[in-house]
């Protein structure tokens, strides 16, 4: 585990989000900072919850229609319901994961919610995601990465507020994995709904890039589909989150929100 002690005194994002998702693993400054922030922008709150829709959906995708059996999510945050692991083994229970964080909260309760788990099978790896190598090495203990990847970064990439080195560290990634493999990234957009050109979405986001730890950048929607440059996107495409396959009873319910995903594969 990361020796980088929590900071409790200044609102951190992961700690927001859970708090967003209705989790206990937060503290009073990340209340507040996420009252004030979904007080100015409400979507916000859908757009992470759309975030965890997204991966409940290109999961259950990935292995039950595509096959696969190993994963790979890149800044995880902290557990919430339906991680990874539980998703994919709702429809592969032979289904191998790793989690990669420096988050040293997030590793404390990824690890106990690993308590008891096959460490062959799941385990949470502390690293930067920057650092590719490091990353890959210590994966591979669980993940043949011969054989295809699914790699996820949920909610991560706008956390690079230059965009060439966020495409960089995506790049190095899809890169070093087999051909087969999968990327799926979700994430913040500045996409053309109400919630993001209004003055008080705006104000919300200044806010929210000045006071917390590890800033959140949102992008244009084409910058946002670079990310899949070279892969070849699963229908429908690069859409908003409620968007992507949604169950038939909300099909012609969806609205649009401010956070776009998209799933491509690896020729």
């Amino acid at each position: 585990m990361t020796d980088i002690p929590i900071d409790t005194g200044v609102a951190h994002t992961a700690r927001v989000r859970d708090y967003w998702l209705g989790g206990r693993d937060n503290y009073p400054v990340d209340r507040e900072m996420g009252d004030a922030v979904a007080g100015l922008a409400p979507q916000v709150v859908e757009a992470v919850r759309g975030d965890r829709l997204f991966l409940r959906r290109a999961v259950g995708h990935l292995a039950r229609e595509e096959g696969v059996r190993q994963f790979l999510d890149l800044g995880a945050g902290l557990p919430a319901a339906g991680n990874t692991h539980e998703v994919a083994r709702a429809h592969a229970p032979d289904a191998r994961v790793v989690y990669v964080d420096d988050d040293p909260m997030v590793l404390a309760h990824a690890r106990a919610l690993l308590v008891g788990t096959d460490q062959k099978r799941a385990r949470y790896v502390g690293a930067d995601l920057r650092d590719t190598d490091r990353v890959l090495e210590s994966a591979s203990a669980t993940l043949d990465l011969d054989r295809p990847v699914a790699l996820s970064l949920l909610g991560t990439m706008g956390h690079f507020g230059v965009l060439e080195e966020a495409l960089g560290i995506v790049r190095a990634y899809t890169d070093a994995l087999a051909p087969g493999s999968f990327l799926a990234v979700c994430d913040g957009v500045l996409a053309h709904v109400e919630a993001v050109t209004d003055e008080r979405a705006l104000a919300a986001l200044r806010r929210w890039r000045e006071s917390v730890a590890r800033p959140y950048h949102t992008r244009t929607v084409e910058d946002f589909t670079r990310f899949f440059d070279g892969l070849a996107l699963v229908e429908p495409g690069v859409v908003c989150v409620t968007r992507w396959r949604p169950e038939p009873v909300e099909v012609g319910r969806a609205r649009d929100i401010p956070e776009y995903c998209g799933l491509a594969r690896k020729g």
